[in-house]
């Protein structure tokens, strides 16, 4: 699938400039006067192969001036005016039959009769277990049609909890009593789990590993490390398979058909990013129970919970030892931490300027092109509080309130 640039700078290579580095949002280099700052330009860039530059240090800049490390888009653009969009930052419905609500930190989810769950995915946005102060346009979209597409690509191989999705950021489905961990499951040594081998640790969730490894390497079996469920404002825990079942969390017969689903739902999702040109290279799945059945629940193969590479040169990059060239979230957490924030206390969010929103929601509606291989048709966000709460109330009254 060809995808055309649409008018985003590359901000990503250094640019030498003759009297000193400045940072510029421009393919050609610019004299600056002053200060470093952004520069902004309205020609497209045909980049032809975009180089990924490992932005973990957080760059020193003389003036607080916000760096962008969002790379650069290849599709063809959609012509939106992000900066008085509609955003859903917030819900506060009163459905039908509802019993109560609970706000995490992307989806709000609302009881209707204890049986039944109408997850609202909003476009609030989080990293480093922190929710950023703006919402970004169509993300709760992407996020909720990404995983409907993937629920059913793989009912065949657990049953899950979808019913039915009646609005672009809803899904409802079966109310289910949830495990109290995490399923992660990983392909390859990178993200944190390579941070914690590159430190010196050989040992994750009770999972060896040998000497030798270089990030980015594919293991020789997916390997399953397993988190606990973090509240609002904390983080998820490793755990090994064996305090999971000694601390009574889940049954040994039970984790032993979650790790069974594990497996299968990872090699079908590899199988069809393979088909895509992707790597899946980790997600995470999470499951509960409903009636003494396990179900696969919430989330499944989206950039929010998954991480994925380009198939196209990642022997090559591997081989030099260069970083892959990846389709998940992870830009979003390289621009938090190039301005100096990593969730630590005392740290502020740097400034969500209105380019830096529009080029985040257009990374998430190219994730969805790239991740499910159609082109993205954005809902109706003249009144998207309005929408959204129509069309869950007649479904609820239509299909679940007889």
């Amino acid at each position: 699938m060809k995808f055309k640039s649409i008018k985003i700078a590359n901000t990503i290579k250094k640019v030498k400039l003759v009297n000193k580095p400045t940072i510029v949002n421009t393919v050609k280099p610019i004299k600056l006067v002053n200060t470093p700052e952004i520069v902004n330009t309205v020609k497209p860039i045909n980049v032809v192969t975009p180089e990924i530059v490992n932005t973990i240090k957080p760059i020193k800049i003389e003036t607080p001036k916000i760096v962008n490390t969002i790379k650069p888009i290849k599709f063809a653009p959609i012509n939106l005016n992000f900066q008085n969009m509609n955003t859903v930052s917030k819900t506060n419905f009163k459905f039908s039959g509802q019993k109560g609500v609970y706000n995490g930190k992307v989806r709000d989810v609302y009881n209707i009769n204890d049986q039944y769950l109408a997850m609202v995915v909003s476009d609030r946005i989080s990293a480093f277990d922190v929710i950023l102060p703006k919402g970004i346009p169509f993300k709760g979209q992407v996020l909720n049609q990404i995983a409907s597409y993937f629920l059913d690509a793989t009912a065949d191989i657990v049953p899950n909890w979808k019913i039915a999705s009646p609005d672009p950021n809803v899904t409802i489905g079966h109310k289910c009593e949830p495990f109290a961990v995490e399923m992660v499951v990983r392909g390859y040594l990178t993200g944190s789990s390579w941070r914690l081998y590159r430190d010196g640790g050989r040992e994750i969730c009770g999972v060896a590993l040998p000497e030798g490894l270089r990030e980015h390497q594919r293991f020789d079996h997916p390997i399953i490390t397993p988190t606990t469920k973090a509240d609002i404002g904390t983080h998820d825990e490793n755990i090994s398979r064996e305090d999971i079942i000694k601390n009574g969390l889940v049954s040994a017969e039970d984790y032993a058909q979650l790790e069974k689903y594990t497996l299968e739902l990872f090699a079908r999702g590899t199988e069809m990013a393979r088909k895509m040109g992707l790597i899946l290279v980790d997600t995470k799945y999470e499951f509960g129970k409903k009636d003494g059945k396990i179900y696969l629940i919430d989330e499944i193969h989206t950039p929010d919970s998954s991480r994925y590479f380009y198939a196209d040169g990642y022997e090559e990059r591997f081989a030099k030892g260069e970083q892959q060239k990846q389709l998940s979230k992870e830009f979003v957490r390289e621009w938090l931490m190039a301005n100096g924030f990593q969730g630590r206390a005392g740290e502020k969010v740097p400034e969500m300027t209105p380019e830096i929103i529009s080029q985040i929601s257009n990374r998430y509606i190219e994730l969805y092109e790239h991740i499910v291989g159609s082109k993205f048709v954005p809902g109706d966000v003249t009144d998207v509080q309005n929408r959204i709460f129509n069309n869950v109330e007649n479904y609820i009254k239509a299909n679940l309130l007889k």
